[in-house]
């Protein structure tokens, strides 16, 4: 299963804003057993909103977008899903449900811009937002799904946490794990991990992290992950190859020293 990123807004562009989000999206979902292919970064801008839900509902299984679902003019993620999809943006009664209470509790006036976060696509369903107010957006299109999240960190890793279990791909697991040798270039090391890429013909994938200086002072961070049916299985490969690495390292540095 095939899963695609889109965070929403200027901040992300201009470099005010670090993305984590779209880290944190990638990770979680990597967890949950899609392969992330691609993580985009629009403008608040309608025309490149409607873009990337196109582009995403064209290439994965599963789309997930940040930002942009507040009540300012610029938040405009909502009603540009709705175009992409060309559905109607309507009222959601469950959505407005739940932005008039939080505001209610709160002895707040419901302005326009207020009930603005009400608005969805029809035939989406509000997420509840345990710590924001305007709700994340779940709607299933030709048997993709889609899901719309806050940008505020807190608010958008609260919602994916509580709909995690709704996407989680069943029967599919993801392990990593990570080591680090000392002393060893990166580009003497570059070899072993390819054939040991090619050894394992695509069962698992090595990635070196360098986390010191090549020449003067090497440290690589070698990562292995693997996805499988079989959560057992796909730990004892990632533990294999760590092995075989550490073998490695032991052997190179024996012989250089």
């Amino acid at each position: 299963m095939k899963a695609y990123v889109i965070t929403v807004g200027n901040e992300i562009l201009k470099g005010r804003t670090i993305n984590t989000n779209a880290a944190h999206i990638g990770r979680v979902l990597t967890y949950a057993g899609y392969d992330v292919i691609r993580m985009v970064v629009v403008p608040d801008d309608i025309d490149e909103i409607v873009w990337a839900f196109r582009d995403g509902i064209s290439r994965a299984d599963l789309v997930v977008s940040t930002g942009g679902l507040g009540p300012t003019f610029d938040d405009k993620t909502v009603e540009g899903l709705a175009k992409a999809l060309n559905l109607e943006l309507e009222l959601n009664q469950e959505a407005y449900s739940m932005v008039k209470g939080k505001y209610d509790r709160l002895g707040v006036e419901l302005t326009r811009e207020r009930v603005k976060m009400a608005y969805m696509p029809r035939g989406a369903r509000p997420l509840p937002n345990p710590v924001g107010t305007a709700p994340g957006v779940y709607l299933e299109y030709s048997g993709k799904r889609i899901i719309a999240l806050p940008g505020v960190p807190a608010e958008m890793e609260a919602i994916l946490d509580e709909v995690l279990p709704q996407i989680r791909v069943p029967g599919r697991y993801y392990y990593e794990e990570s080591v680090t040798i000392r002393g060893i270039m990166e580009s003497t090391f570059a070899p072993i991990v390819s054939e040991l890429m090619r050894a394992n013909a695509g069962s698992v994938y090595i990635k070196s992290h360098p986390r010191g200086i090549e020449i003067s002072k090497p440290t690589l961070e070698i990562e292995v992950s693997a996805s499988g049916s079989s959560e057992d299985e796909v730990k004892a490969r990632v533990k294999e190859v760590i092995r075989r690495i550490m073998e490695e390292a032991r052997r190179i540095n024996n012989e250089c020293c």
